[in-house]
């Protein structure tokens, strides 16, 4: 069997809206605690390639594999599908300072 050099990103770039990501797994996720075959990622239509937990990679996870907080999955699916999986950034809210119910006057200082 020959092993041809090839563009690995060519090759997973099947059609468009397909490709290559990492998933972190974070605390508050619904994964957590759910066996890979449980997750719902195949309905999706995203792939795992690859789990790393810690120092730990796990080529082709199989679906009994449960998924824990801190975990790494290098998927290939629908990109959309895996966007949608990384939760929101949260937005600073501004501290306003309230006005003083007295208006302000400007003080004059003597010269």
């Amino acid at each position: 069997m020959a092993f041809p050099e090839i563009d690995v990103r060519q090759r997973l770039t099947v059609s468009t809206g397909y490709g290559v990501a990492e998933i972190l797994v974070q605390a508050s996720a619904d994964l957590v605690g759910t066996t890979l075959g449980e997750s719902g990622l195949r309905e999706r239509d995203i792939t795992v390639l690859t789990l790393q937990r810690g120092t730990l990679v796990v080529p082709n996870p199989k679906r009994g594999h449960v998924l824990e907080a801190g975990d790494r999955l290098l998927c290939f699916g629908k990109l959309e599908e895996m966007r949608s999986m990384i939760p929101g950034r949260r937005r600073r809210t501004r501290k306003v300072k309230r006005l003083p119910a007295e208006p302000i006057h400007d003080v004059v200082t003597p010269s």
